[in-house]
């Protein structure tokens, strides 16, 4: 079983395209730019090439805003499953961070024996 324990930094632009419809003049980044930057995050460290998910639970618990320190934490429960944390704080990091947003989710990957049970 995989685990990974440290917080791997997430790169959110501040000048992201969806901080301008969300929301002009109080921007903050949308949950689906957090889950999206989170996937790419753990296919990265784990070396997974991503084909389908699901996204069995989601929650957003803080807003997130252009230039806070946001990093990722996950847990692999059984193959393919994953639970994972977002983290966020401020820039100066001055202060602890604090859980932003939860999911689990569910990942099929390419590879050699996924590739044979499609076949099969």
């Amino acid at each position: 079983m995989t685990s990974q324990l440290a917080l791997l930094p997430l790169s959110i632009a501040p000048d992201h395209p969806a901080f301008a419809g969300h929301f002009p003049g109080h921007p903050i980044v949308p949950g689906v730019v957090l889950l999206d930057e989170a996937l790419q995050c753990l296919a990265t460290a784990e070396g997974l090439e991503i084909v389908s998910l699901n996204v069995g639970v989601a929650k957003f618990l803080l807003p997130v805003t252009p230039g806070m320190s946001v990093g990722l934490a996950f847990k692999q429960s059984v193959p393919g499953r994953y639970a994972l944390e977002v983290w966020a704080s401020d820039a100066d990091a001055t202060a602890a961070p604090r859980l932003a947003a939860t999911a689990t989710v569910s990942v099929s990957v390419q590879g050699p024996a996924s590739a044979d049970e499609a076949r099969g």
